[in-house]
């Protein structure tokens, strides 16, 4: 078992070498910058979310498509995700972890408008898409389609399960004593009640969940932070400044530098928030939206609540409470700091990672089956969803250093093919942009959008 996690290790370093780091913050940068800052209309953004819109051709309202990525997106990531980054690359890690995400807002948007833009129609009538749609329709690079979806399928079980289950059973373990296999039983039959019913069964829970559980988590995460208000801005500035200097967690990788700082940070950002990932725009494809744009400010809001506010909420009470330098890692480390606030902050963590871990585990379902369901066809849906509620249990009780490396290195290698059709496809970007929204036409819905979202597409099964 140690020589596997060894591999697997060295496996995700060399996945996350600075080759990818360039490509993934560069992707982000040069979109913020091609967008025009896209990121300044985010207010926009922020009221099209809350209108739950039913207008236009789709499977779910633009409130559910984003509701169930949130749920995808806002997951142990924003917890035991920080405070694996924080151990490994020090307080640094966080900005890099917040730059990810604001950054990220314009990839997240662009693959967004990109996947509704070449979304497709069913032989059943439900819509279909995500960047193997638009790597084969956008690009003719269907050979490259068919690797983003087997590795989409196969990664979705890492980020979107295992590393999930994993969380909750070990903090559970570590605050009320409960085994893990308890927390994966429950867990399991949990996700087999609600992902077994498909995206409307998924969307209605996610609707409802995920609203309450950001609200619960960022409340508690502002108590604590008022607790220990006077040092805010001087852990602040240590984030900043450790950002460019390195500094290692007392127990961690003690000599942390810049490189250690940029690798945890970005990786975990793009854990967290997804962008550049190019699971999230599967399920914008679904949405019920009047054109492309749309959908896609809608999404892009998704990594604004994930990284810009929960993340920075999260690594700013690990490293104001000072935990950051005990030699714990993970689920203890993220406990150790909501312990500073006796039976309350204990309790909105456990509540806090329950949900999230939960809605996290639903929304992926959705990506993984999508991807299988471009490969293979109708047939394989049944399959897949039996396989994923088994994987929930398996993920409870695994090691958590090869569970966690694992899913780095699948999500690297996963955004690469979605990384290249937003570059190659940035003039698409800026057309579809300009078109309706530089133009003032975000309510405006073409007639062959309406009629026809792409071309009918007959099940393989």
């Amino acid at each position: 078992m140690q020589g596997i996690e060894k591999f697997i290790a060295d496996m995700a370093d060399f996945v996350w070498g600075l080759p990818l780091i360039i490509l993934l913050f560069g992707t982000h940068l040069f979109l913020t910058f091609r967008l025009g800052f896209i990121q300044r209309y985010m207010g926009k953004a922020i009221k099209l979310s809350l209108t739950r819109s039913t207008e236009g051709r789709g499977d779910v309202s633009q409130f559910g498509a984003l509701t169930t990525a949130l749920a995808a997106t806002i997951g142990t990531g924003n917890i035991v995700g920080v405070a694996t980054a924080v151990a490994a690359g020090g307080p640094g890690a966080i900005l890099w972890m917040w730059l990810t995400g604001v950054f990220g807002i314009a990839t997240k948007y662009a693959e967004a408008l990109l996947s509704v833009k070449y979304r497709i129609q069913t032989a059943d009538g439900q819509m279909a898409g995500g960047p193997m749609y638009v790597l084969e329709r956008g690009l003719n690079m269907k050979w490259l389609a068919v690797v983003f979806a087997g590795l989409t399928a196969i990664a979705a079980f890492g980020i979107g399960n295992t590393v999930q289950a994993n969380s909750i059973a070990s903090m559970l373990k570590e605050t009320y004593n409960v085994s893990p296999y308890v927390s994966g039983i429950v867990l399991t039959m949990l996700t087999a009640l609600v992902i077994l019913g498909g995206i409307k069964s998924i969307a209605r829970v996610c609707e409802a969940l995920v609203p309450f559980m950001a609200i619960f988590y960022v409340a508690g995460c502002a108590i604590i932070l008022l607790s220990g208000f006077s040092t805010i801005l001087d852990s602040i500035y240590l984030i900043v400044s450790s950002a460019f200097s390195g500094k290692a967690a007392m127990g961690g990788f003690l000599g942390a530098g810049l490189k250690e700082a940029m690798r945890f940070g970005i990786a975990r950002g793009l854990f967290s928030n997804e962008s550049g990932l190019g699971s999230a725009p599967i399920v914008a494809a679904a949405a019920q939206t009047k054109n492309p744009v749309r959908q896609a400010l809608v999404s892009s809001t998704g990594t604004f609540w994930d990284t810009v506010v929960v993340c920075a909420m999260t690594g700013l009470v690990l490293v104001n409470t000072g935990v950051w330098q005990s030699g714990l890692k993970g689920a203890a480390l993220t406990k150790s700091a909501f312990s500073t606030i006796p039976v309350v902050g204990p309790l909105v963590l456990a509540v806090g990672l329950l949900t999230f871990v939960f809605s996290t585990i639903l929304g992926w379902s959705y990506y993984g089956e999508k991807a299988a369901e471009y490969l293979f066809g109708k047939k394989v849906i049944k399959p897949y969803r039996y396989l994923w509620v088994i994987a929930v249990f398996i993920g409870a009780v695994a090691s958590l250093p090869a569970v966690w490396n694992f899913a780095d290195a699948a999500n690297g290698l996963m955004a690469v093919p979605n990384l290249v059709s937003l570059l190659l496809l940035s003039g698409v970007l800026v057309a579809e942009t300009r078109e309706y929204l530089w133009n003032g036409n975000l309510d405006h819905e073409p007639a062959d959008f309406a009629a026809a979202p792409g071309e009918k597409r007959k099940g393989k099964g």
